[in-house]
């Protein structure tokens, strides 16, 4: 059941991230919301995760793949550019959840 919310904390992150960028640096009444309460969304799942899930793998797992799904939206819809640098922190990121996972991080 961890790893379920571990994904919708993501997910909640994800769209709380996409949602800031529609906020207009918070200008716009809406999508400021959607950040503010994705985010509330996103930490009070991560804390439920915690309690069966150790800190240092979900941590990892959810800031890794954050961070990659909010650069893959980027490229994919948001005109941002793919770059070898950007390719490779993604690649590392991937990486780094990996080896916490098969270290088994407790």
């Amino acid at each position: 059941m961890g790893y379920v919310l571990l994904a919708g904390a993501i997910a909640a992150e994800v769209a709380a991230t996409t949602s800031m960028k529609y906020s207009d640096g918070f200008s716009r009444l809406w999508p400021s919301l959607l950040t503010v309460l994705g985010y509330v969304i996103a930490f009070v799942l991560l804390a439920q995760t915690l309690k069966t899930v150790s800190v240092g793998t979900a941590y990892a797992i959810w800031a890794g793949v954050g961070t990659a799904v909010i650069a893959a939206i980027g490229m994919v819809f948001l005109g941002e550019g793919l770059t070898v640098a950007k390719a490779a922190g993604i690649a590392l990121i991937i990486g780094g959840v990996v080896l916490l996972n098969l270290g088994g991080a407790h």
